[in-house]
């Protein structure tokens, strides 16, 4: 074989590959494809090896340009074998010849040649049989595409099996290395992910191929693509796929003659006309489930794991996630057949898993099956829409049919301001993924805004602010500052609250200016509730010299419980080096902002900020603040946690306990501006940055005497459910190997629930705050070839609690109040199984299982709580009596 060495400036009049006239080309092929945790280790991997040869003639050249060129390709001598020769007998290709593995009209569809219409290098056509198996075609298309290439330094934009992609040429004097920006690909994705980072997929992709090039023709080929995936919050979820091509020139010899004619796509009508030109971009496979139960009968199987008693059990979460994973090929009468047949102790759970399938026809069967013009269901109802509010990735359909639920007719006053609430936390959702412009999302901003700018009921207006709360308008932050300095205290407490959850960019100098002029009083008496939370507003927002100055100087003139609340919030912002502490620090300089006399303030009330974990890519953060009224009585408790990943954040949970006006209860003065407020007392709770319901506990003396009597003693829950919290699936067209990635999270939460009890011996009160969750994780990547599959899946569970519990004893006055927050022991298991499977059924399966214990603990508070718990528990002397006599 002649053989030609070249300098990238030497490749003559060719701008891509050339064949010769009249040669027949014989190659040896091999693709491969192996998967694995993060390493990608051949030795720890599932996959398997396509090896073959390969016959490349060229059929057809342009008269007027040697660069257009039609080529056949044609795979023959086919073999299938493990990627991990240390299988042997294992292996499920052992003693299996290709007729066997592939099925025969697969593997001579398979043998079928292929034409590739080649302009300057580039693949102008792809020829084949139309009515081909999709799997097989997609093979073809990987092998094709090496046939793409440029002997020139450059960039370019190419279309091959991948999409419309960025390449990058290096050309060297006996290779050219070309690099594709595979997120570059322009291709119809099939899949979905959370737009959250804190919960989202982190992947990186990568394809390099090198051509080694000999006489224009390439003398050997090896291409490589990778990609990787990890869970952003608990990295140890992580999985590798590594696919690679090979090609070599083996030998030239004799070939048929050239076919004449103008036009490339005559010629290919005078060799086959069964050829069509068909796309060289990879079309998406979904092989078939053989033997599968219908959806009724997988619901029969598994409906005893979701029974209220069940769920806190990790079989429960595995189970529910199984059964979205069903639903989502499911048919609107198939699912409405399973609602229809079940009773009330498991049909709430069966909403969860409907609502969390996020599908057309699972959408529409819920929608049929719930009458929300009924009072008789509304369990139900809320449990259909918080699983919307929580829903992954929710789509304009979604959120169109909560504004045509809306503006109907409710038989629960409850329910309709449970839609209005989910409608705020699905257009965050939307305008997150970029869907902040589309019909549903504009309408439904403009119902939130209007509504607050147009009602006087009190109660639309809490509706509205909650629904704004979660939506986070920019638009929405007038009328924020509206409410929040003009509004009665309940009201403008809560529009406070909301502008809270804004990101920095959006707490202007003017916004600042309102939030100033609340902590201060410069117009009207607030309550201190509102201006604490002004004050932290300010504070965590880039506060400038004189803002701190002001507040700091505002400390020693304060009533009692909001002066000592006040004072633990600047020394949290220290302890926790939180980013006002630097201009914290320098405004401490001067002494007529520190010194003992504003600093020495007494009291009960405090702000605590701690880590539950800290590690070098992410953090969980606990934050405890609690506000007294001037007689001792609990006004405000606030209970927050958050996980960041980098500088992401997501808000986990909060639970806020409020109280007013029960002063009278022990005949004591109420604090300024709260001299007439009514008698109430609730709870309002974040859940994964979406903003609940509040619930309220009583709310006038009546209504709590009513309750005191008629209490059963059960936890009030402010949300149970089944919550589907990450849901990822994509779908990688890789070198010929369709690939699926998925990752599905659910947890089973009794969130807050809250127990109280009165000991009558000790004069003592129990307050509990419980937070239990059953998490589940579920990974898997899977490369589906037809007629074999590979996959690795991953699981990981865990049952954890975390338990805050308030003791006030009343034996003496003020009364003491003691905090302990704990997390309880919790069992950590992890799962991983590999696989290889022929589509007759014989298979090679590898399980891997640990588990251990994590330790439980119980987090540090304030110094004063440590102080004050050591009195409350102290240990009673010998003979002592518990009893009041």
């Amino acid at each position: 074989m002649f053989v030609y060495v070249f300098q990238a400036s030497d490749f003559g009049h060719t701008t891509g590959l050339s064949l010769n006239n009249d040669r027949l080309y014989k190659l040896m092929y091999s693709a491969e494809v192996f998967l694995d945790r993060g390493k990608g280790k051949l030795q720890d991997s599932v996959g398997y090896r396509l090896s073959s040869s390969v016959d490349v003639v060229l059929l057809w050249r342009n008269p007027h340009g040697d660069d257009d060129q039609l080529i056949q390709i044609k795979i023959k001598d086919v073999h299938v074998e493990s990627v991990n020769q240390h299988r042997g007998e294992k292996s499920i290709f052992k003693g299996k010849n290709p007729t066997e593995i592939f099925g025969k009209k697969n593997l001579e569809a398979l043998q079928r040649p292929v034409l590739l219409h080649l302009v300057h290098g580039k693949i102008k056509e792809f020829y084949s049989y139309q009515n081909e198996p999709v799997a097989i075609q997609n093979l073809k298309r990987g092998l094709a595409s090496l046939f793409q290439t440029q002997l020139s330094s450059g960039t370019a934009d190419e279309v091959d099996i991948s999409g419309d992609c960025k390449v990058t040429y290096q050309a060297h004097q006996d290779k050219v290395i070309k690099t594709k920006a595979l997120d570059s690909c322009k291709i119809a994705r099939s899949g979905f992910t959370i737009p959250n980072q804190v919960l989202g997929v982190s992947s990186k992709a990568s394809f390099t191929t090198t051509y080694k090039i000999e006489d224009s023709f390439v003398v050997a080929v090896l291409a490589e693509e990778t990609h990787s995936f990890g869970l952003n919050f608990l990295q140890t979820i992580s999985g590798k796929i590594v696919s690679k091509q090979k090609l070599e020139l083996k030998t030239t010899e004799a070939g048929p003659r050239l076919v004449s004619g103008k036009q490339a796509a005559a010629v290919v009508k005078a060799v086959d006309s069964k050829y069509m030109a068909l796309p060289i971009v990879g079309q998406i496979f979904q092989s078939e489930c053989r033997r599968c139960p219908s959806l009724l009968e997988h619901w029969h199987s598994i409906r005893m794991h979701l029974q209220p008693d069940n769920l806190s059990e990790a079989e429960a979460v595995r189970n529910f996630l199984a059964f979205i994973q069903h639903l989502r090929t499911a048919k609107k009468e198939e699912i409405l057949q399973v609602l229809k047949t079940e009773n009330k102790e498991v049909l709430p759970q069966l909403v969860d898993a409907v609502t969390s399938a996020q599908t057309p026809d699972s959408l529409e069967a819920i929608l049929d099956f719930l009458d929300f013009k009924s009072d008789k269901s509304v369990i139900l109802q809320e449990r259909f829409l918080y699983a919307c509010g929580f829903a992954s990735h929710p789509n304009e359909e979604l959120l169109r049919a909560l504004i045509s639920k809306f503006k109907g007719s409710f038989g629960s006053n409850d329910v309709r301001e449970t839609v209005m609430i989910v409608i705020g936390a699905l257009v965050r959702k939307l305008c997150q993924n970029e869907g902040c412009k589309l019909k549903a999302v504009v309408e439904a901003k403009k119902l939130i805004l209007r509504g607050l700018e147009k009602t006087e009921n009190k109660k639309d207006i809490t509706m509205y602010l909650l629904a704004l709360k979660n939506a986070l308008l920019p638009e929405g932050i007038p009328l924020l500052l509206k409410y929040a300095e003009a509004g009665e205290g309940p009201i403008s407490h809560l529009a406070v609250t909301a502008l809270q959850r804004y990101e920095v960019p959006f707490i202007t100098d003017e916004v600042k200016k309102t939030l100033n002029r609340i902590y201060h009083q410069n117009r009207k008496i607030h309550e201190k509730t509102v201006r604490t939370t002004a004050a932290a507003v300010i504070l965590n927002n880039n506060p400038s010299y004189m803002e701190v100055k002001n507040i700091l100087l505002s400390i020693g003139e304060l009533p009692k419980e909001m002066n000592k609340y006040m004072l633990a919030l600047v020394q949290d912002i220290l302890r926790f080096e939180m980013p006002a502490s630097k201009m914290v620090r320098r405004v401490l300089k001067e002494m007529v902002a520190h010194n003992y006399d504003r600093f020495s303030g007494t009291g009960s009330s405090s702000a605590y900020t701690g880590y539950i974990q800290r590690k070098p890519h992410s953090a969980s953060t606990y934050s405890l603040d609690i506000l007294y009224s001037g007689s001792g009585i609990l006004r405000r408790s606030n209970l927050n946690i958050f996980q960041y990943i980098g500088k992401a954040g997501l808000h986990g949970s909060q639970v806020v306990i409020e109280a007013q006006g029960l002063e009278a209860l022990i005949a004591a003065t109420p604090d300024e501006g709260e001299e007439n407020l009514n008698s109430y007392a609730g709870m309002s709770a974040i859940l994964f940055d979406v903003q609940l319901r509040p619930v309220t506990f009583f709310n006038g003396y009546s209504d709590l005497m009513s309750k005191m009597l008629s209490a059963s003693g059960d936890p009030v829950s402010v949300v149970k459910g089944l919550v589907l919290l990450i849901d990822h699936s994509q779908v990688i067209l890789l070198s010929g190997f369709p690939s699926r990635h998925q990752r599905h999270k659910s947890r089973p939460c009794e969130t807050i629930a809250v127990e109280c009890n009165l000991g009558k011996h000790d004069m003592k009160s129990f307050v509990s705050q419980i937070f239990r969750v059953t998490m589940v994780v579920n990974g898997g990547i899977t490369v589906d070839s037809s007629f074999v599959k590979a996959g690795l899946e991953t699981s990981t569970e865990t049952e954890a609690g975390l338990e805050f519990v308030s003791t006030v004893q009343f034996s003496q006055y003020p009364f003491l109040v003691c905090m302990q927050m704990d997390k309880d022991a919790a069992p950590f298991r992890q799962s991983e199984t590999k696989y290889e499977r022929l589509s007759t059924g014989r298979g090679y399966i590898s399980r891997r299982r640990k588990e251990h214990l994590v330790a439980g603990c119980e987090f540090p508070l304030h110094q004063e709580n440590s102080e004050m718990c050591r009195v409350v528990f102290a240990p009673q002397p010998e003979g002592t009596s518990n009893g009041w006599f």
